[in-house]
């Protein structure tokens, strides 16, 4: 069975958890992979082995082993529901489902930043999932300066089998659908 691996890429609130949640109910024998997850559980139980400075390396850890079990030992399709905003990430991501013989697709949640910053003022999502920040607020604001640094640059067509970009939430029906129809060809 040809297994597919669709990669959410986006800044906070643009829609890549809902996406993902939706996308699972439609496609069989999928499973979503939210870091988002990973990182409430550590903050939940594990809170004094997070890095105190740097890359939240624990959570990392915590996110690759899930994926290489989901890898090697269920015949799922994967839907990693993370940011994936640094180039060299998804290069990783790239290189690794390629050599695990996935189909990737890449799915760019490209929202305008006033359109994140109302979903942003309205959330009632837990921020247990945070480290270093206090409110979605602040993590958006750092998202967007972030966006200045080069390994920060939108995805490219040419980092996935096929590529899609959400500009706004109506797109999001019709990309579920298209990724059903490639899944559902092969």
């Amino acid at each position: 069975m040809k297994r597919f691996v669709i990669i959410t890429v986006g800044k906070t609130h643009s829609g890549k958890t809902t996406f993902a949640r939706t996308l699972e109910q439609k496609l069989h024998n999928s499973v979503v992979i939210d870091q988002d997850n990973h990182a409430e559980f550590i903050n939940t139980y594990y809170k004094n082995l997070r890095p105190k400075r740097g890359p939240n390396t624990i959570k990392y850890a915590v996110t690759q082993t899930i994926v290489n079990h989901a890898v090697n030992q269920t015949d799922f399709h994967l839907i990693l529901c993370n940011s994936n905003r640094a180039r060299q990430g998804r290069l990783h991501l790239h290189n690794y489902f390629q050599d695990q013989g996935f189909t990737r697709i890449l799915v760019h949640f490209n929202l305008p930043d006033h359109v994140l910053k109302e979903r942003v003022a309205k959330s009632q999502r837990s921020t247990n999932v945070f480290r270093n920040a206090s409110s979605f607020v602040e993590v958006l604001m750092k998202q967007q300066a972030d966006s200045q640094h080069a390994d920060m640059a939108a995805p490219a067509e040419n980092e996935a089998d096929h590529f899609f970009v959400i500009q706004n939430s109506d797109e999001v029906e019709n990309v579920i659908q298209n990724i059903v129809s490639i899944v559902q060809s092969i």
